[in-house]
C-alpha cells in the first residue's frame, strides 16, 4: 500500500538523432529496414489482449513501391467492434482504479523502450508503410511519440496535484475521474506519433479505448501495440480493430457507453461524426467528449523586410517535407513583389537539388504520397492549374505512379489571391504563391484571414518588429499555432502544444495538459470536520 506523494521523472524532449554518414543509428536503421523489407507480416486485431485473425486478409503495400508486399491484415466486422467494447468495459474497473503512478510507469517505460530497442523498428515500419524518409520518421515515430508519453505523465501529475482551498473546519478535495464508458480513437496515416497518442492519452487518464487506425498505418500500428504490450499495458485497455468506418460507427455511436471521440482526419469526416453523435445523444449515459484536429490550409505571410534566403528555406521545408502530407504543411504563401525574384531564385536552386524516390535511399528528400486515391486527387489540382489562365506552374508538376505514387514538388503562382489552390486543402507536395504589391500588405493580412475556412498553422516573416506585432494581432484567429520567422511545421511536445480552430478542429492542444483535461470528469469532495448540531443560525436569535 502506497503512502507517498510520488514525483515522476522530469520530462525532456527526446534528442533527434542525425543519421549522418557512418553513424551507428544510420547503420542500424538500414539493417532494420532491410530486415523488415525482406519478410511479410500478418497484422491481427488486438481485442482484450488476444490477437484476433479472420479469413478476410487485406494486402499492405509500400507507397513508394506499390508491388512490394509488406504483408496482410485481418479485416474485421461489426462483431469484432462489439467484442472490443465488451473487452474494454471488462478491463475498465481495474484500470481506472489502478494507482496513478502505476499507469504512469507503463507509459514512461513505453517511452524508454521506444527510444531504445524499438527505435529503429518503429522508424523502419513508418518508412516502409508511410513512405517517410529517415529524418521524418525519427522526429515523428520515435521522438514525438516518446515526448507524448513522458510529457503526458508530467501533465497528469500536475492536473492531479492542483487542489482547492479549504476553509476552517472544512477539507476540500478534487479528484479527476476517468470518463464513464469507453473512448473511440480514430487515427490518421501521416503521423505514427498521433496514431499512438490518440488512444494513449485517454488511457493514461484511466479510460479504456477502442482504436481504429487508418488502413495505410496498420503496419506500423502493430509495432505500437507490441510496444504497449511489452510496457505492461493490461489487456483490454486499448483494443485495435481493423474494420470499415461505417461498420465501426454503426456499433460505437449507438452504444450507451460511448463517452468520447479522439480524432485526427478530414474536416468532412469530423463534421459527419459530430452530427452522428448529436443524433444519438439520447442513447448515451453522458455527454460525449469530442476532440478533433482536422487539417488546414497553412500559410506563410512575408513582409518586404523579410530575409529572402530564410523565407525560401522555410517554404521548401515547410511545403515539401513528407510530401506536404502534414496538416501543418505550408501550402499557400504571400510574398511582396520587391522580395519575389530573390526568394524564387533561392527556392528554385534548392528545388532543383532535391532528389525523389524510396526512403531506403537516404539521399531522397521527397518520397511517395500515401496511396492511389491521394495521388489522383493531388494530380487533379496540378492538371487543372496547368490549364487555368489564373495559375502558372513555376516548378514541378509531373506525377508518375508506375512504380510508386510519386509527385514532384510543385510550385504554382496564382494570379488571384482566391485561386482554388490558395483556398482548398490539397494534402500533397503543392505550394501556391501569390505575389502582392508591397503597399498592399495591410490588405493582404485581411485577405489571408478570410481566404480559408481553416485555422491551424501559419507564419509571418519580417525583420520589422512593428510588422510582426501587427501581423500577430491581425491573424489572431487565423492559426492555433503561429510562427515568427519560421516554417509553420514541426511543433514540439512541451514547447508548442498543437491544434487549431475554425474548420481545423476543437483546438484541444495535443501535447499539453489541456488535451488530458478532456479525458477526465472532475469530482469535488467536501468534508465537514465538525458538523453543526443545531439547525438554528445566529440571525434567528433576538437581542
Amino acid at each position: 500500500m502506497s503512502n507517498a506523494f510520488f514525483e515522476v521523472p522530469v520530462a525532456n524532449n527526446e534528442p533527434v538523432l542525425s543519421y549522418a554518414p557512418g553513424s551507428p543509428e544510420k547503420l542500424a536503421l538500414k539493417k532494420e529496414y532491410a530486415r523488415q523489407k525482406s519478410k511479410t507480416v500478418h497484422v491481427p486485431m488486438y481485442i482484450g489482449g488476444r490477437k484476433v485473425s479472420t479469413d478476410k486478409r487485406v494486402a499492405m503495400y509500400s507507397p513508394h513501391d506499390k508491388k512490394h508486399l509488406l504483408g496482410h491484415y485481418s479485416k474485421g466486422n461489426k462483431s469484432h467492434v462489439s467484442k472490443a467494447i465488451d473487452a474494454a468495459l471488462k478491463a475498465k474497473p481495474a484500470w481506472e482504479n489502478m494507482p496513478w503512478q502505476e499507469r504512469a510507469a507503463i507509459f514512461l517505460r513505453a517511452a524508454d523502450l521506444l527510444a531504445g530497442p524499438y527505435r529503429q523498428r518503429m522508424n523502419a515500419a513508418t518508412m516502409l508503410a508511410q513512405s517517410k524518409n529517415a529524418y521524418q520518421a525519427e522526429i515523428d515515430a520515435v521522438c514525438e511519440l516518446a515526448d507524448f508519453f513522458r510529457f503526458n505523465v508530467q501533465y497528469m501529475t500536475e492536473i492531479y496535484s492542483e487542489q482547492p482551498e479549504s476553509a476552517p473546519g472544512i477539507w476540500n478535495r478534487l479528484e479527476h475521474r476517468a470518463l464513464e464508458g469507453f473512448v473511440f480513437a480514430l487515427t490518421p496515416f501521416n503521423f505514427t506519433s498521433i496514431a499512438a497518442n490518440l488512444p494513449a492519452a485517454p488511457a493514461l487518464m484511466g479510460n479504456v479505448v477502442i482504436w481504429k487506425a487508418a488502413e495505410s498505418q496498420i503496419y506500423s500500428a502493430q509495432v505500437i501495440m507490441e510496444l504497449f504490450e511489452e510496457a505492461g499495458l493490461p489487456d483490454g485497455v486499448i483494443n485495435l480493430v481493423h474494420v470499415s468506418g461505417p461498420e465501426a460507427g454503426d456499433v460505437i455511436f449507438k452504444h450507451p457507453e460511448f463517452t468520447g471521440l479522439h480524432f485526427t482526419g478530414s474536416t468532412g469526416v469530423f463534421r459527419m461524426l459530430w452530427k452522428t453523435i448529436g443524433e444519438n445523444l439520447g442513447r448515451y449515459k453522458s455527454y460525449p467528449r469530442i476532440v478533433g484536429e482536422t487539417g488546414g490550409k497553412d500559410f506563410v505571410m512575408a513582409h518586404s523586410s523579410a530575409d529572402p534566403k530564410q523565407l525560401a528555406v522555410a517554404l521548401v521545408r515547410g511545403a515539401f517535407e513528407f510530401q506536404g502530407q502534414k496538416c501543418s504543411a505550408a501550402s499557400r504563401a504571400y510574398i511582396p513583389k520587391s522580395l519575389w525574384k530573390r526568394t524564387w531564385a533561392y527556392m528554385e536552386k534548392d528545388l532543383k537539388s532535391i532528389q525523389m524516390g524510396s526512403p531506403e535511399d537516404f539521399r531522397n528528400f521527397i518520397n511517395a504520397v500515401i496511396d492511389e486515391k491521394a495521388f489522383k486527387k493531388i494530380k487533379s489540382y496540378i492538371t487543372k492549374a496547368k490549364k487555368d489562365k489564373d495559375a502558372k506552374i513555376l516548378f514541378g508538376g509531373n506525377a508518375n505512379a508506375s512504380v510508386g505514387y510519386f509527385i514532384e514538388p510543385t510550385v504554382i503562382q496564382a494570379k488571384k489571391p482566391n485561386y482554388r489552390t490558395m483556398c482548398e486543402e490539397i494534402f500533397g507536395p503543392v505550394l501556391t504563391i501569390y505575389v502582392y504589391e508591397d503597399k498592399d500588405f495591410d490588405k493582404m493580412l485581411k485577405v489571408l484571414d478570410n481566404t480559408s475556412e481553416y485555422a491551424l498553422t501559419g507564419s509571418i516573416f519580417s525583420n520589422d518588429r512593428n510588422i510582426i506585432s501587427q501581423a500577430t494581432e491581425a491573424l489572431r484567429h487565423s492559426a492555433g499555432n503561429f510562427y515568427i520567422n519560421d516554417k509553420p511545421t514541426g511543433a514540439v511536445v512541451g514547447q508548442q502544444p498543437f491544434g487549431g480552430a475554425r474548420a481545423s478542429g476543437t483546438n484541444d492542444k495535443a501535447g499539453s495538459y489541456l488535451n488530458l483535461l478532456r479525458w477526465v470528469s472532475p469530482r469535488t469532495i467536501k468534508e465537514n470536520l465538525n458538523p453543526p448540531r443545531d439547525y438554528r443560525y445566529p440571525f434567528l436569535l433576538e437581542e
